[in-house]
């Protein structure tokens, strides 16, 4: 959808709100993940020197014992930060991310691994306390429209640091004495730098500051999932974003070995796994304000779904193409049959898990109460943890049972077909955001006019011109929260679109003639939804026209604003008059081809009408206004 007169979310990097915080949390991701994977590529290519554990335990090992904090300490984290000034909270952090790197410069000094290995555990609690800052500083900076770019700004940034720490340790790792004396002194720099950062932060007031931090961690942690549960979107929209870490810590885990044994490659080749990914991970972030309408569109979320297993199932046959047993570097690699379909697929795969995941985020931030933001963040970071210690303990286990890394991705990616298809089962609205998507970026190029005119939160009632099948969906996808729509009955005995509108709790209407209990329950149900805070849409003409003319709207709208006294929003569509989903009755096929493909569609919002002033009169020519501005 268009929306005109709009910034780059990148402007925001320019701006004190924005920019002191992401180079904070930049330089951490980049820090973590130097010293991680230097450590990781060591004990791949040289464990012998180190330890006489299996490198492909070690790997998986090592990744469980970072994130093991945030299952221990993240209700605490999200205890602090709601309770400290974000600014200063972070400043602590980086505080202590300093000490953490000079007892692991130690270790590498010393060549003493547990000194090593205590630093990893130490850089996961650093994370843990940060993780809640992280999400719930932006919605106290951003505005909601600058939300979803700035999400994807912080992914892109988060994925880079990651890639660009990544490709630092594994190159650094590989450069033998030298190279560990810079890792050493290079983390310890990065974490001093960050500090530097974080005094620019601004002031975050904290949204609890007289909380009391509970002194038991594990009974807080229960606490704080049992809360986010009390939301049931939020909490399967948490679910599905530790699936997607699942996912990942499963996938990434392997890169190592899989550049080593199965492609034959040195550590060139590892990193550049890590860069196809790393980059399609930001890419895919990014494009999501674009792909959104810079809202939170989590229509996009199935799309990423379908994404992570179409391409984890084909990275599997993609493998199986890969004949070459010669050892390569990456430049002799991508000359070797297959490659480019492995790193085709490497790609996608970070590219559809940012559509999955920055909607998913956002989502999380924009529903759940402001005042346990914080909280809701490390309930999600506490899921996260789990999932990750679940997906190293899965890869583990599948290793021991004989699996190759090939079988692996491929077992990762049909769970993940099994897992959104639950998820989205139990959450329609993941479902209908994505059909609704797809009409208004495949059939037809969808302009809006002052939809920011629907609010935010709060009931109303919506009106707008019935002129086809798909109006429903068009509003749908130019809202910002849920509608229930008020749809004829017999629009629920069409196979396709029943099921739509069932999915998405449409409320089925009957004339009084035809079907007088029906009818009244329609008006019950409506006024249920507009008591619960909900937005209904009606149709008021009462059926789709036929001439592409409006029809005379009808009384029972003034029933509704009569009995539940809520604002009411007029709206109009235009271009969807000929089309193949309108019912004009001339020839099917012309009618089918009559607007050509990707025509032009436009929804107009109007200024909300106090209850009050509501009448159908008054709101047919309010309406038709809106419909004319056009012509």
């Amino acid at each position: 959808m268009s929306h005109p007169n709009h910034t780059s979310q990148f402007a925001l990097l320019a701006q004190r709100r924005f920019g002191p915080f992401f180079w904070t949390q930049f330089l951490g991701a980049f820090n973590d993940n130097l010293f991680k994977t230097a450590l990781m590529v060591v004990l791949t290519y040289d464990a012998l020197s180190w330890t006489s554990m299996a490198p492909a335990l070690l790997n998986n090992l090592i990744p469980g014992l970072f994130i093991l904090p945030y299952v221990v300490f993240s209700a605490t984290a999200g205890q602090i930060a709601d309770k400290v000034e974000k600014g200063r909270l972070a400043r602590w952090v980086k505080l202590l991310e300093i000490g953490i790197m000079a007892v692991a410069a130690l270790g590498w000094m010393t060549h003493t691994l547990w000194l090593l290995v205590a630093a990893v555990a130490g850089m996961g609690v650093h994370s843990t306390l940060f993780g809640p800052v992280k999400y719930a500083y932006l919605p106290q900076h951003l505005r909601p429209e600058e939300l979803v770019g700035g999400n994807g700004v912080i992914e892109m940034g988060t994925f880079v640091g990651i890639l660009l720490g990544e490709v630092m340790g594994a190159v650094l790792a590989g450069q033998g004495a030298w190279g560990i004396r810079l890792v050493a002194g290079g983390t310890l720099c990065v974490a001093v730098l960050g500090l530097l950062t974080s005094w620019r932060i601004p002031h975050s007031p904290a949204p609890a500051p007289d909380l009391a931090i509970s002194r038991n961690p594990v009974a807080e942690s229960l606490r704080n999932l049992a809360y986010s549960r009390q939301n049931r979107t939020v909490f399967l929209s948490m679910l599905g974003n530790s699936w997607f870490w699942f996912y990942g810590a499963l996938v990434l885990s392997q890169f190592p070995l899989y550049a080593k044994d199965y492609l034959h490659g040195d550590h060139s080749v590892f990193v550049l796994l890590l860069t196809i990914f790393s980059l399609g991970i930001g890419a895919g972030s990014l494009l999501c304000e674009k792909l959104s309408g810079r809202k939170v569109e989590i229509g996009l979320v199935p799309f990423g779904a379908i994404g992570l297993s179409l391409f984890g199932i084909d990275l599997y046959f993609a493998s199986q193409g890969y004949t070459n047993t010669a050892p390569v570097d990456f430049v002799k690699l991508l000359h070797q049959a297959g490659t480019l379909r492995i790193l085709a697929d490497l790609l996608l795969l970070g590219v559809f898990g940012g559509f999955f995941i920055v909607p998913l985020f956002a989502l999380i931030q924009t529903r759940c109460d402001p005042r346990h933001m914080s909280r809701t963040i490390a309930g999600t970071n506490i899921l996260n943890a789990l999932f990750m210690v679940a997906a190293a303990g899965l890869a583990v286990f599948l290793i021991k049972r004989g699996f190759t890394i090939p079988e692996m991705f491929l077992t990762t990616a049909l769970l993940n077909a099994v897992v959104a298809v639950y998820i989205f089962s139990l959450v329609p609205e993941f479902l209908m955001r994505f059909l609704a998507w797809l009409l208004i970026h495949t059939i037809h190029r969808v302009s809006t006019v002052d939809t920011d005119r629907i609010p935010e939160e709060g009931a109303a009632v919506l009106v707008c011109n019935h002129v086809s099948y798909v109006d429903a969906i068009v509003i749908m996808a130019a809202s910002p929260r849920p509608i229930r729509f008020v749809m004829d009955h017999r629009i629920f005995k069409t196979p396709l679109l029943g099921f739509i509108f069932r999915t998405a709790k449409a409320i089925p209407i009957a004339p009084a003639k035809e079907d007088p209990w029906l009818m009244e329950k329609a008006f019950i149900d409506i006024a249920q939804a507009l008591h619960e805070g909900e937005l209904v849409c009606i149709f008021p003409e009462g059926k789709l026209t036929h001439t592409g003319d409006m029809n005379e709207f009808r009384g029972g709208i003034a029933r509704i604003v009569e009995r539940s006294k809520v604002p009411v929003i007029p709206m109009a569509l235009r271009g969807l008059w000929g089309s193949l989903f309108s019912r004009d009755p001339s020839n099917l096929f012309e009618r089918s081809f009559a607007c050509g493909w990707r025509s032009r569609l436009a929804l107009a919002v109007g200024r909300p009408v106090p209850p009050q002033e509501v009448t159908p009169e008054g709101l047919y020519e309010e309406v038709l206004a809106l419909r004319g501005e056009w012509k």
